[in-house]
C-alpha cells in the first residue's frame, strides 16, 4: 500500500478490507485523507473510501438498495475509517463534478481494484467538467470555518483549505488529479506552506506559532483565488459532453448486465 503507512498499518487496513470485502464487491479502494495528501503523522488515522458494485438484482427490486457503509474503528492502535458508496450514484456525483468521487477513481494512492477499474478511467477524464470548481470551493470554505473554529491553530485544518483549493485548481488547469499538496506548493505559488507540512507531520493536533497564524490568516485567501482563476481560465468543458456521458451510462450497464444473476 503506498501513501506512506507502516507495515503495521498496512496490515490492520487489510484485515478490515478483508472483512468489508465478503460484505460488497468493491470496484475500487483508496486511500484518503492525510496519507494521500501529503501530510501524515504518527498518529493519522488511515481513512479508505470505496466504490462498490451491487449485485444488478438487487437494484431491479421492490426495495432498490443505494446504501452507503461505513465502518470506524481501531484496531491494534491503528484507527481505522473506511466507507464505501454504490456505484450509481457516484457516477452520478462525478457528472455533478464531486471532487470526492472523482477523486476515489483517478486518485494516485488505489489499495485494491477490479480490472474493470481500468475501462473505467478514461470514461470518467472525458466527463470532467468546470463543475468540479463548485465543489472544491465549497469543501475548501467549510474546511476555512473549521480552520476558524480553532482559533486559526489548527496545522491540519490550515493545510486540508489548501490541499483542496489546490487538488482543484490542478484539475482545472491540466485535467490531472493530483491529491499530494506536496506536489503542488512551488507550481502554484505556496513554498512558503511547507512549513506547514513539516509543524503537521509531528502530530494531528500540532498547532500554528502565533507568527504562522497570522501570516496564513492574511495569506489562505490567496488560495481561493488561484482556484478561482483557474476555473475563468480551464480548458475543461461547462458541462460534460453528452457523448462522453452517453459513453460512461454504457460501461455502467454493461456491468450490470455482467453481474445480473449475482
Amino acid at each position: 500500500m503506498k501513501g506512506m503507512v507502516t507495515e503495521h498499518q498496512a496490515r490492520m487496513a487489510d484485515r478490515v478490507l478483508d472483512e468489508e470485502s465478503l460484505q460488497r464487491e468493491h470496484l475500487v479502494i483508496t486511500l484518503s485523507g492525510a496519507h494521500a495528501y501529503g501530510f501524515p503523522s504518527h498518529d493519522s488515522d488511515l481513512d479508505l473510501k470505496s466504490i462498490h458494485i451491487a449485485p444488478t438484482a438487487a437494484l431491479l427490486g421492490l426495495q432498490p438498495r443505494h446504501v452507503p457503509a461505513e465502518r470506524l474503528e481501531v484496531r491494534e492502535g491503528v484507527e481505522v475509517d473506511y466507507s464505501s458508496n454504490e456505484l450509481q450514484p457516484v457516477l452520478l456525483g462525478i457528472l455533478q463534478g464531486n471532487g470526492n468521487y472523482i477523486e476515489r477513481v483517478l486518485g494516485a494512492v488505489t489499495v485494491r481494484a477490479l480490472p474493470e477499474l481500468e475501462a473505467l478511467r478514461p470514461r470518467v477524464r472525458a466527463v470532467l467538467s468546470r463543475r468540479v470548481h463548485r465543489h472544491y470551493r465549497g469543501f475548501a470554505q467549510g474546511q476555512l470555518r473549521e480552520w476558524e473554529k480553532s482559533g486559526f491553530r489548527s496545522a491540519k485544518k490550515l493545510l486540508y483549505v489548501l490541499r483542496t483549493t489546490l487538488t482543484g485548481t490542478h484539475l482545472l488547469r491540466t485535467g490531472e488529479v493530483e491529491t499530494d499538496v506536496t506536489h503542488l506548493l512551488e507550481p502554484y505559488g505556496f513554498a512558503e506552506a511547507r512549513a506547514l507540512v513539516e509543524r503537521k507531520q509531528r502530530g494531528e493536533h500540532i498547532e500554528l506559532s502565533d507568527a504562522l497564524s497570522e501570516q496564513w490568516q492574511q495569506g489562505v485567501t490567496r488560495a481561493f483565488a488561484v482556484l478561482d482563476e483557474a476555473d475563468a481560465s480551464s480548458t475543461l468543458p461547462l458541462e460534460p459532453p453528452a457523448s462522453a456521458v452517453a459513453a460512461l451510462e454504457a460501461w455502467m450497464l454493461d456491468v450490470r448486465r455482467q453481474r445480473f444473476g449475482a
